[in-house]
């Protein structure tokens, strides 16, 4: 039996609501920032050194999308032994010690087992924290999508973290003959994985809680928001094309390596700066409309670097991309508390994250395996953007339940 019982709020819950949805925030740069997307900065260093193909270096973010099925499917099974700030804590610093080890080995297969283990664990954050913070905007519902967006948005502190640190501590690996310099950055990675894994664990320790064998209970019928996590799975499949390759594109297309940094900072600057650009939006639909409307300027962003090479128009992609892909992620939380009662709230959350997984599983492998051939990643991410395209579709066709 589960020992763990019901907590009411601390008043630093009650009074600092923003503060509490940014310390939350830094689970999602662990499990997204730096887990998962900062490896768009070391594919193209990776593939010349270990000589892999695009669908191999594609395949390493479908390893780490798999894992995170696994995941987001054990996660709900915790949160009914354990409770949900537990799972969290976890999941940060089990993912903040994974990141360490790629810098350990050059073996493919190991580095392939260490993406679809880090994918696991980061899924105990991103469903573990989504729960959190869903209380939390109930709490301050006058706020709730703000808080929702502000968590979410954490990934951009990730993503600018990397970005700024990543190329000068690789410069630094190859002034002193690294033989793999990319190993060096993965040892950044993990340590501001790290870093930013004890920053939250204390305020995540003070949110309330119910008893750790209630909270992770409830069913619900999945086809009530059958279109919502239709087109949920679409941008799964559409975005992490995108958030995989296109720096890699970038260098081919010859972008000096300064305004590749400034591209991929911009980047997660618009993801952190969208929680407010999206806020009354979130509040204001209650079915797939946000999602919709992400989905259609997310195809729109990642069609433009597959058009042109044009720097203008690359950083409007970034500026673009950045402000609506995670709130595309935050828009699903928001239609779960829209749409679903408290008690569901756990198992909904889980099934967008599951359905989320399954496209991360196939996109980076097809899209891989398209940048082989003819077309190279320009017809790569042109399908990235169909897949958008489609979610946008699907997604406007959910309406809110009565």
């Amino acid at each position: 039996m589960p020992t763990d019982a019901a907590r009411p709020p601390s008043p630093f819950i009650l009074q600092h609501p923003i503060l509490t949805a940014l310390a939350l925030s830094l689970g999602t740069a662990v499990a997204l920032g730096v887990a998962r997307f900062s490896y768009a900065l070391l594919l193209a260093p990776m593939r010349a050194d270990l000589g892999w193909p695009y669908l191999v270096a594609g395949g390493m973010n479908t390893g780490n999308a798999l894992g995170y099925l696994l995941g987001a499917l054990a996660t709900p099974l915790l949160m009914r032994r354990f409770l949900a700030h537990r799972v969290l804590i976890a999941g940060a610093f089990a993912t903040a010690l994974l990141s360490f080890l790629p810098a350990l080995t050059t073996d493919t297969l190991l580095q392939l087992l260490l993406r679809v283990v880090t994918g696991v664990s980061s899924a105990l954050i991103f469903v573990s924290g989504g729960l959190l913070v869903s209380r939390l905007a109930a709490m301050h519902g006058h706020r709730a999508g703000l808080l929702l967006g502000l968590y979410y948005g954490g990934t951009g502190l990730g993503i600018v973290a990397a970005s700024l640190l990543v190329p000068p501590v690789m410069a630094a690996a190859l002034a002193h003959g690294a033989a793999h310099p990319w190993q060096w950055a993965w040892l950044l990675l993990g340590t501001l994985a790290l870093a930013a894994s004890l920053v939250m664990a204390g305020p995540a320790r003070l949110m309330p809680t119910t008893a750790a064998h209630v909270q992770g209970n409830g069913r619900w019928q999945a086809r009530s928001l059958l279109f919502g996590l239709i087109g949920y799975l679409f941008f799964g499949l559409g975005y992490i094309g995108y958030m995989t390759f296109v720096i890699a594109l970038l260098k081919e297309e010859g972008m000096p390596a300064e305004r590749i940094t400034l591209f991929f900072a911009l980047l997660g600057a618009a993801t952190f700066a969208s929680s407010r650009i999206w806020a009354r939006m979130l509040d204001r639909f209650r079915g797939g409309q946000s999602l919709a409307i992400l989905n259609g300027l997310l195809a729109l962003a990642t069609l433009l670097p597959a058009l042109t090479a044009e720097p203008v128009a690359v950083f409007a992609s970034g500026l673009l991309f950045g402000g609506c892909f995670l709130s595309a992620v935050a828009s699903t939380t928001a239609m779960v508390r829209h749409n679903l009662p408290p008690h569901h709230w756990p198992a909904g959350i889980s099934a967008f994250t599951i359905i989320f997984a399954v496209g991360q599983i196939i996109g980076p492998t097809i899209v891989g395996w398209i940048a082989d051939g003819a077309g190279g990643l320009q017809r790569g991410l042109s399908f990235s953007a169909l897949m958008l395209l489609a979610g946008a579709l699907t997604a406007w066709r959910q309406r809110p339940l009565a």
